[in-house]
């Protein structure tokens, strides 16, 4: 008889453990702690040039505000002025400044609004610098701020110039704000140690933890960070809480007084890093039928003033370059741009997404220089199961499902059907036209970061039969809390209703990894899965010599304990062995085999497995306004052996249509003096509930567990849904080459927003015919 009846609450689609209070708005995210009495509200005053030196800096009028009680500058930094894990961010600039909106001095008043109007006081004169302001620039001034890299794999060079067809190109991908519903917030206590807790909306708060000593001067031990939920994080809020946090906890420690810093929309999207836009340019090899020979391809992101989470962003770029395709000969070169903007970040999908989206630029437009469908070209160059099997990286692919996923979409979605239905309906239709595209995905999991692999979580098992469980992980909504707790039910046989997961606490659970790289429920759940056998095998032991039975004739399930030929209940036996004096808590460690990863070299085996998925999307547009829209979305995502399927299809829409949004019509726009201009809902367009298809068919690929031993066999699913957003971008480059030619659809760059496509349709109006406009890219 197995120790529990397993996946009788894993494996169900079980409501997110908070959905009832996120609707009915009950639901308490950070600002919404109560606040002590005398606590103190933080304010910014920032840099108002993208580059210079601070020549002069006048507080006066600052420091006599009302209701202010303290201004501080570096000066007042007891420790280290830093809250970048590669320790080059000030948490105030000193003397230069390297972007508009770089804090220089905090104000601490007794209210935000106090603190916000004194910080406008202040007299700054500056004397400013050069500014490099986008990825271009910086090539050409060979601004880097981390030296570039390469991995090659083959001879590049000879099969280029051996190759029987030769294509060279290039694509501009924008970068992307996080847009979370929930600023940046940071709550800080004075603790009678002379520590302090600090709640913070963080998805690392162990990384919190270490900055606020270290801007302190104290020890971890002096520091707590508490996050029970954020209002979204998708990677801004790995690194950048940092300094929100250090802030207010510099105030509080300084002053006694709890101190709070929350920032509104405005100044949050000016002060915060976003994902990385990139530029790419290639050259292909490849014969006639499509298939790539050789590929050189350059690609440049903007890091902005500062490294952050830079390097590992493109590394990750670098690694899923390839997406699902095996190249035999390349070049791969990544350069780290430097540019007086704030600091990009982690952004789902890591650089994944970025690195990918070149690719399929490639891939695209070859099969439109050949004339052919880019599904046909795509397979031809997929990894092959035996042969063709190795990244450029040097790790074997063990897990190809492409082929399967691929055959599985193209029946459903009735793909080849429908391709020939938009042809005639194009034919027929001189202003609206129509597009189709399959796009696949292959995404690595694990933190390339290889000491992140690694999870803690603690168990209490209380005499009412009561669980409560604690995790290194963090809820950002994507119900991380709800996939653990039903781990940790199943190992008990126990309905989920029994066990309740507290908040993320670095007193608690130390030294954990941030909530990112789509690892949250495989490292957590694995932890918090060996905590539970612990305990189980303690309580199995027990019932063995208590009642006299082999340790094998004891199951849990359903709520009980059957032990022989009696059962009883979960409770009753936890009280005996309570009364024994069985230990009833156990923290559970896991740490990710199998990986391992040479930074220098950039080989080895950076991820435990890859998940797979494939979406068609089928999109119009108005050749006269640029304006377009989903029609029909169709995927099918590898999840292995889903613990609750109705979180992941949510991730997937959620995932799909960011992603969406990123490719089509969120647009970062800098002016020439390096101040963003789309900083608030007004100007910064994130996609809405009408920007939906009504016709999405999202389906998760059945009977395929993982075939590496994660948690119940299951696959993440945070970050790759994202990037089946491809389809849409390239059924519009579909859609905009049935209007104009194949050189009008890979003039389009993203996002393709509506000026866009117009800018990409005008700029082929001269060109001949659609057969020849692709010789545009030789």
């Amino acid at each position: 008889m197995p120790a529990t009846e397993r996946f009788t609450t894993t494996g169900k689609p079980i409501r997110h453990d908070s959905a009832h209070l996120h609707v009915t708005g009950k639901a308490h995210y950070t600002d919404d702690i109560p606040l002590p009495a005398n606590t103190l509200h933080i304010a910014f005053g920032t840099s108002r040039i993208a580059h210079g030196h601070i020549a002069a800096l006048d507080l006066s009028a600052v420091v006599s505000a009302p209701g202010v009680v303290r201004v501080f500058t570096a000066a007042d930094v007891p420790g280290d002025n830093n809250y970048s894990p590669a320790h080059d961010d000030p948490i105030f600039a000193d003397d230069l400044v390297q972007y508009i909106g770089q804090p220089i001095f905090a104000v601490a008043a007794t209210s935000y609004e106090a603190a916000r109007r004194a910080a406008q006081r202040a007299g700054i004169d500056y004397s400013p610098l050069p500014a490099i302001l986008d990825i271009r620039s910086a090539l050409v001034a060979e601004s880097y701020v981390l030296p570039s890299k390469t991995l090659r794999r083959g001879n590049p060079e000879q099969a280029l110039a051996q190759a029987e067809r030769r294509l060279q190109g290039s694509i501009e991908m924008g970068g992307q704000d996080h847009f979370y519903l929930e600023g940046q917030v940071a709550v800080a206590i004075p603790q009678d140690h002379g520590g302090v807790l600090v709640h913070s909306s963080t998805q690392h708060p162990s990384e919190i933890q270490h900055m606020v000593g270290r801007a302190l001067g104290k020890q971890a031990h002096d520091v707590v960070i508490q996050c029970r939920r954020m209002g979204g994080g998708f990677g801004g809020k790995e690194s950048q809480p940092a300094l929100f946090a250090c802030a207010a906890a510099i105030v509080a420690t300084a002053t006694g007084r709890p101190a709070k810093l929350r920032i509104d929309r405005d100044t949050d999207m000016i002060m915060t890093g976003k994902r990385h836009d990139f530029l790419a340019e290639y050259d292909v090899g490849f014969d006639a039928n499509g298939r790539i020979q050789a590929l050189d391809l350059m690609l440049a992101s903007r890091c902005g003033y500062s490294a952050d989470l830079s390097a590992p962003v493109n590394d990750r770029a670098m690694f899923h370059a390839d997406n699902a395709y095996y190249l035999e000969h390349v070049n791969i070169v990544s350069h780290r741009c430097k540019t007086h903007t704030v600091s990009n970040t982690a952004f789902r999908g890591f650089g994944g997404p970025q690195g990918m989206m070149a690719i399929e630029a490639v891939i695209d437009d070859i099969a439109r220089h050949l004339g052919k469908d880019p599904l046909t070209v795509r397979r031809l160059n997929y990894y092959g199961i035996d042969e063709r099997n190795v990244t450029p990286y040097g790790m074997p692919i063990e897990d190809n499902i492409l082929n399967l996923i691929t055959d599985q979409l193209v029946s459903s979605s009735d793909y080849l059907a429908r391709r020939q239905a938009i042809a005639k309906f194009n034919a027929q239709s001189p202003v609206v036209k129509r597009g189709i595209a399959l796009t696949p995905l292959k995404f690595g999991i694990s933190f390339t970061a290889t000491q992140f692999n690694q999870a803690g979580a603690l168990i209490h098992v209380y005499t009412d039969g009561t669980i409560l469980l604690n995790h290194g992980g963090t809820e950002m909504g994507q119900g991380l809390f709800t996939k653990v707790a039903q781990v940790v039910a199943s190992e008990f046989g126990l309905p989920l209703a029994k066990v309740r997961v507290s908040a993320t606490d670095t007193s608690k659970v130390p030294n954990t990894s941030a909530t990112a790289a789509s690892s949250g429920s495989d490292l957590n759940g694995k932890a918090a899965q060996a905590a539970a056998v612990a305990i189980r095998e303690r309580l199995i032991a027990f019932a063995s010599d208590y009642y006299n039975v082999p340790a094998d004739a004891v199951c849990f399930h359903d709520g009980n304990v059957t032990i022989g030929r009696q059962t009883i209940s979960f409770t009753e036996l936890v009280q005996q062995a309570y009364h024994a004096r069985i230990s009833l808590s156990s923290t559970g460690y896991y740490r990710t085999p199998k990986i391992h990863y040479d930074q220098t070299t950039l080989t080895g085996r950076p991820f435990l497995y890859f998940a797979y998925g494939a979406a068609v999307t089928e999109v119009a547009i108005d050749t006269l306004t640029g304006e377009h829209r989903m029609l029909r979305v169709d995927v099918l995502h590898d999840v292995g052996q889903s613990i609750n399927p109705a979180l992941d299809i949510g991730q997937i829409e959620g995932g799909f249509l960011q992603g969406a949004g990123w490719l089509t019509c969120e647009e970062l726009w800098w002016d020439s003096k390096g101040e963003l201009k789309t900083h608030a809902p007004s100007t910064y367009k994130i996609p809405a509930i009408g920007d939906w298809p009504s016709d999405a068919r999202i389906r998760l690929l059945q009977d395929s567990p993982n075939r590496e031993n994660t948690i119940f066999r299951s696959k993440a699913v945070g970050e790759p849904p994202f990037m089946l957003a491809y389809s849409v971008f390239y059924a519009l480059r579909d859609a905009v080459g049935a209007a104009a030619g194949p050189a009008a659809a890979t003039a389009l760059q993203a996002p393709a927003t509506p000026e866009a496509v117009l800018r990409a349709l005008m700029a082929c109006e001269t060109s001949a015919e659609p057969g020849e406009a692709a010789e545009v890219a030789v």
